[in-house]
């Protein structure tokens, strides 16, 4: 039996993803998928949106840092639902693990951006670029009443970090073409949920050079690591390197 498809869905709460997850799941999986909805037993219910996905199964986080639950059976397409008020960069770290145990296969990360949120708290720009990194589509939501001007230089800014992911304006909760939304190409910035690592080549005084400039003479000399991914690395006191905003505070 294949491997259901899990898309990871992230977002800060109340950006909208189970309102756009019911107009992805109705206009984008043919008529023999069957469509299932993880959230986090943190979330509060959305009446109208959660009627619309009907059954929701729920997974809960371990104070231990770890995801508890189990993919429900019998679907082809499962909505992993990240807890909107947790750092993410935490979750997405055990969620890798969590999901090889469980025998899935990640098709796509998405993001909902509640741009009202955003545009009306700046020092959430940090936060939002986190989700970014590792996410295949990013889905401009909760734009009534925010500027031109702050979407533009919105997108404009991450189009300056060549960010390869797909950003796609969502209207009344509905995106344009859902099935290219939920085409399972790889379009993040992230390596994480490659099945194999890229891998750092570093000589003998400590440089990082490129595997092709290798030769047969210095392979004794060339230390091969894992490539970290910038939000996993930890300073000497295991701090993230890289520190984004607590959403709580915003929302």
């Amino acid at each position: 039996m294949a491997k259901p498809l899990v898309y990871l869905v992230l977002g800060a709460a109340g950006s909208g993803r189970r309102e756009v997850l019911a107009d992805l799941i109705e206009g984008g999986l043919g008529e023999t998928d069957r469509a299932a909805v993880m959230v986090s037993d943190a979330e509060q219910l959305d009446e109208v949106a959660d009627q619309k996905l009907g059954a929701i199964g729920r997974w809960r986080w371990i104070d231990e840092g770890a995801i508890e639950g189990e993919l429900p059976v019998g679907a082809t397409h499962i909505f992993f639902v990240a807890d909107g008020r947790r750092n993410p960069v935490e979750q997405i770290e055990v969620f890798k693990p969590w999901l090889e145990t469980q025998g899935g296969e990640l098709a796509r990360v998405l993001c909902v951006v509640n741009c009202h949120l955003a545009e009306k708290n700046p020092p959430l720009l940090a936060w939002v670029e986190a989700c970014v990194h590792f996410s295949d589509v990013v889905l401009l939501n909760r734009r009534d009443g925010v500027a031109n001007k702050w979407l533009s230089d919105f997108l404009a800014h991450f189009k300056s970090q060549f960010s390869p992911s797909l950003f796609e304006l969502v209207k009344a909760g509905r995106v344009k073409n859902p099935a290219l939304v939920l085409n399972p190409q790889a379009r993040r910035m992230s390596h994480v949920f490659e099945a194999e690592p890229d891998w750092i080549f570093t000589n003998a005084e400590g440089e990082v050079i490129e595997e092709d400039e290798v030769t047969d003479d210095d392979e004794e000399e060339i230390e091969v690591t894992p490539e970290l991914d910038p939000y996993f690395v930890r300073d000497a006191a295991g701090r993230r390197a890289k520190k984004i905003p607590d959403i709580t505070k915003y929302l």
